[in-house]
Parts: structure tokens; C-alpha cells; sequence
């Protein structure tokens, strides 16, 4: 095809922002719904871009998908697991929350909880929690990423290293039964690790889609959890391999 100069704008607004709506296309080249729908079909057609349920998004197998995208990803699995979480959580526990599409549902479904004490590198999880039912929010300093406002590097490893708290809360990019737990990045690799040393007990919250999924880092071995929150059994392989390191599996059904 040849996109047109409003297709090649919306190729380069889906790129810059990892997924935009409709809505938001036709109220920023002011026209209407329609008008971008036809616009997007050829484009959707040809593979340059993709739908997903909540707007467009430009297909990347390789790497971790923006944070946007990902929020808009599984999105009932992600809702139950955060439940599940809810029901282990009690009112006064304190947390470590990492940064990731699931760690950010399952905050939000901690706010009806009272009196957490929660440490956090990312925004989104600290703006669910914070100022509610008496919790405490502390959230690491340093520069945020672009692509979901979380803080990493030096600065948010020895802010998490004051803290002593009973549960880390990590979500992954990837569970495989050799490799063990696995993320994208090495720094978020690093501010995993330095979370879970910190918890006395570890819980991973992550749908079907990390199983057997190996990615660049590894954060560490299975036997660095405790409990992995998830919607779906694992298959044969992978829950011998989480019995075998002692890892409770709860279902969120």
C-alpha cells in the first residue's frame, strides 16, 4: 500500500504512544470515527498495525509490548488474579509492589484494603493506594521510564533496601521451567531481586501467557517464589517444576 500522509501520522502516533484508541485518532487529526476506521483497515490488512481489544497497537513479537498496550492485555485474567491477591492480603500488611501491567491490577484491587504499607517503583501502583484508608505509599526516587512511569537504577534499589516488609509482589515477563523467572530489561531483573531479598515471603502474580516463555534476563530460579497467582494450570512440565521447588499455585478462577 501507499499510506497516505494522515496514515503515515497514525503509523507514527501508535509507534510514539504503544496504543491509541479511535476516539483519540479522530479527535487528534479532527475527523471523524469513520474516517480513521477506513484509514486503519488497509493498514491492520497490510500488518503494519494491529488491533486489540481498546484501540491499535504496531505488532512486536520481539520485545516487551508498552505498558499501555499490555494494560489492555488479558484484562479479565489480570482483574481475577488481583482478587485472588486481595483475599491473601490483610488490612495493616506491608508490600513491595515491582512495575507491570498485573501489579498495577492488583493494586487496584487492594483499595478497599486499610492501613498497607506499600513501597513501590511505579506511579501507577502508588496513585491506586495512595491517600486511602489510611495507607502508607512510599515510592521509589530516580528517573521514570517513558513507557510506564516506573523508576529504576541505583537510586530505586537502595530506597527499596530500607525496607523489611512481609510480601514482595512481582509480576514477570516470563516463567520457564528451566531458565526459572524472566524479564526484558536487566534493570528491572535487578530491582526484582533486590525487592524479593527484602519480603519475607515472594508472591508472582502472572497470567497464562509467561508460562514457558523465556525472555533476555533472568531474575533467578523458581525457588525464589513462594506463591504464583494465575488464571490458568500450568502445563506438566512447568508444575512439576514449581512442586519441585515448593511453590504454591493458586488458581484465580
Amino acid at each position: 500500500m501507499h499510506p497516505t500522509t494522515r496514515q503515515k501520522e497514525i503509523l507514527r502516533a501508535v509507534r510514539s504512544r504503544g496504543l491509541c484508541t479511535i476516539l483519540e485518532l479522530a479527535e487528534q487529526f479532527s475527523v471523524s470515527d469513520e474516517t480513521i476506521r477506513r484509514d486503519v483497515k488497509p493498514m491492520v490488512s497490510s500488518g503494519l498495525i494491529e488491533k486489540v481489544h481498546g484501540g491499535i497497537i504496531v505488532p512486536d513479537e520481539e520485545h516487551e509490548a508498552p505498558f499501555q498496550r499490555r494494560m489492555v492485555e488479558n484484562q479479565e485474567a489480570k482483574k481475577r488474579i488481583g482478587q485472588a491477591l486481595s483475599k491473601i492480603i490483610h488490612d495493616g500488611d506491608s508490600l513491595i509492589f515491582d512495575t507491570g501491567s498485573t501489579t498495577a491490577f492488583a493494586a487496584h484491587a487492594l483499595r478497599e484494603h486499610s492501613n498497607l504499607l506499600v513501597v513501590t517503583n511505579s506511579v501507577e501502583t502508588a496513585r491506586a493506594l495512595a491517600t486511602r484508608n489510611g495507607n502508607r505509599v512510599y515510592i521509589a526516587g530516580g528517573e521514570l521510564r517513558a513507557d510506564d512511569a516506573a523508576a529504576f537504577g541505583p537510586s530505586a534499589i537502595s530506597f527499596v533496601e530500607q525496607f523489611d516488609v512481609k510480601y514482595a509482589v512481582l509480576s514477570l515477563g516470563g516463567i520457564d521451567p528451566v531458565r526459572g523467572l524472566m524479564v526484558d530489561h536487566l534493570a528491572e531483573a535487578e530491582f526484582s531481586r533486590t525487592v524479593m531479598a527484602q519480603a519475607q515471603k515472594t508472591i508472582v502474580v502472572a497470567d497464562k501467557s509467561k508460562f514457558n516463555r523465556a525472555r533476555l534476563v533472568k531474575i533467578g530460579p523458581l525457588e525464589g517464589i513462594d506463591l504464583l497467582i494465575t488464571d490458568a494450570e500450568p502445563d506438566e512440565a512447568l508444575s512439576r517444576c514449581l512442586r519441585e521447588a515448593e511453590v504454591k499455585v493458586i488458581i484465580a478462577r
